[in-house]
């Protein structure tokens, strides 16, 4: 067992941790976990086909700021800070896949550098290290380090909002530093409210200090307080909106709750590890074990229990804020089962081999999808087979009753200057402030007479017209005969063209 010592008394008594480590040390800490999540989590960043998700956020991100403030008036309103952040990152950086996705591989790569910082505080820095590789080494960060959405995002403030509550109990009587813990709190809660779940972990942390120091009681509710009062406006907005964005989600049983670790690692070989190293975690700080402990266990169960009622808010991903407390306890048990670097090294390569299959899975075509939809949509071999064989004046027809966002996902891979009519479309979601656009009621008026059609259906029905809502169907059948047809994953393309017998 590695012996370490206590945590530190307050910075008015003596020097912290973090001072007390060498300048060159405090930069590996930050340095190597941040570029070997950095690799790992950035290859094949652009494998996986853009998901719904992913689809929504290039849909709201690219109109105005102000249809975006509009658009989480009536939908999403959880995820708009994410949506504002992004659309200024596209303003500057584009839309490509790489670009979209870029944010989160950066947000990943920041959280296992503060992971290590923290590790290095509580533990040591070989335990902070070790800790930094082992979350670099989790399919789920890949997975959703290569997705553009917030969750990555979320990981890195928990942690850091973590690390700035250890600087708060280095020095209590600093303004300053609550202040920079409660607006990284505020920041997580705009970002996901279900991460602020990690504050229970704290709550513990402060309890264990304010054994010493009084004071840490008024001055965390006053901090938190604030948090709430600046957080209510969307919350309460959000609150409003649940019934639409989840009402999808099954409400958990016991199961659920105990198979929820696989979900979260993405793994069920790194699910074992992890939680076998995290159960070799010994230390005399054992104030710093219970944070760990409780960020790692408390959220699933809370959040579980919010659940059983109306709305379910149990999904694996709303809890990938928690892998990084699972590196730490899993970091402090590989440093204090191995007492050397290179008994350390050979567990972790053992590690990434029985993670090897997982880390490629998350990387599929299709994954991002998969376990969402039953028939994941291959939209970027559905925009190419089109600017193939596409003649200026075609028009387009997409399958909007039984498929999520298929309309946006061939838009997205298509090429910017190629433009089809979209035949049916009403209303697009942008110009009415939602996410999903609204076909016209009348089929037979939206037809202007174009000889060529490029008919997009989910799934692979022999005939693509059974494939649609029967309405188009009836109005497209009567002036329009099926030319060729191609299926792909999820969905079918078919160029109609104009029937002269009718």
């Amino acid at each position: 067992m590695v012996a370490t010592a206590p945590l530190p008394p307050p910075r008015e008594a003596t020097q912290s941790a973090e001072a007390a480590v060498p300048s060159r040390h405090r930069t590996q800490l930050l340095l190597w976990p941040f570029v070997l999540t950095f690799g790992v989590t950035g290859y094949g960043l652009t494998a996986p086909v853009l998901g719904r998700d992913e689809l929504i956020t290039w849909d709201v991100v690219t109109r105005d700021a102000g249809h975006i403030l509009a658009t989480l008036h009536n939908v999403d309103a959880v995820h708009g800070t994410y949506y504002l952040l992004m659309h200024l990152w596209v303003n500057l950086f584009g839309d490509s896949v790489i670009s979209m996705r870029l944010p989160s591989v950066l947000a990943a790569s920041g959280a296992a550098s503060v992971l290590s910082l923290i590790g290095n505080r509580l533990f040591g820095p070989r335990a902070g290290i070790l800790a930094g590789i082992l979350f670099a080494l989790v399919p789920a960060v890949s997975r959703y380090a290569q997705e553009a959405r917030s969750y990555a995002l979320v990981a890195l403030l928990a942690a850091l909002a973590t690390l700035l509550l250890l600087q708060v109990l280095d020095r209590p009587r600093s303004v300053w530093r609550w202040a920079a813990y409660a607006l990284t709190l505020v920041g997580l809660g705009l970002l996901h409210v279900i991460a602020l779940s990690v504050v229970a972990a704290h709550a513990c942390m402060l309890a264990a200090h304010a054994r010493r120091d009084r004071s840490l009681w008024w001055k965390s509710a006053l901090a938190l307080l604030a948090v709430a009062v600046l957080l209510a406006p969307v919350v309460l907005l959000s609150r409003s909106q649940v019934n639409v964005q989840l009402g999808w989600v099954p409400v958990p049983d016991g199961w659920a709750l105990l198979s929820v670790w696989w979900d979260i690692f993405a793994s069920g070989a790194c699910t074992g590890a992890l939680i076998a190293l995290a159960l070799l975690a010994r230390s005399p700080r054992r104030a710093a074990l219970l944070l760990c402990a409780v960020w790692a266990l408390l959220p699933p169960v809370l959040v579980w229990l919010a659940s059983q009622g109306d709305v379910s808010y149990f999904r694996s991903v709303y809890l990938l804020f928690t892998i990084p407390a699972w590196a730490l306890l899993a970091g402090v048990g590989l440093s204090a089962a191995c007492h050397s670097w290179k008994a350390a090294t050979a567990l972790l390569a053992v590690l990434a081999v029985l993670s090897l299959f997982d880390q490629r899975q998350v990387r599929q075509p299709f994954d991002h999808d998969g376990p969402i939809l039953q028939l994941p949509l291959d939209y970027r071999s559905a925009a190419d087979l089109i600017a193939k064989h596409y003649r200026p004046g075609d028009a387009v027809v997409y399958d909007r009753e039984h498929s999520w966002k298929l309309d946006t996902g061939v838009q997205y891979y298509l090429p910017r200057g190629l433009k089809m009519r979209d035949v049916f479309l009403q209303s697009a979601s942008r110009e009415i402030n939602q996410l999903y656009a609204i076909d016209c009621s009348v089929p037979d008026r939206c037809l202007k007479g174009e000889q060529r059609i490029w008919l997009l259906a989910h799934g692979a029905e022999p005939d693509p017209f059974n494939a649609i809502n029967q309405g188009q169907a009836y109005v497209l059948r009567n002036r329009y005969k099926p030319s060729w047809s191609r299926s792909m994953a999820g969905m079918t393309v078919t160029l109609l063209v104009r029937d002269d017998k009718h």
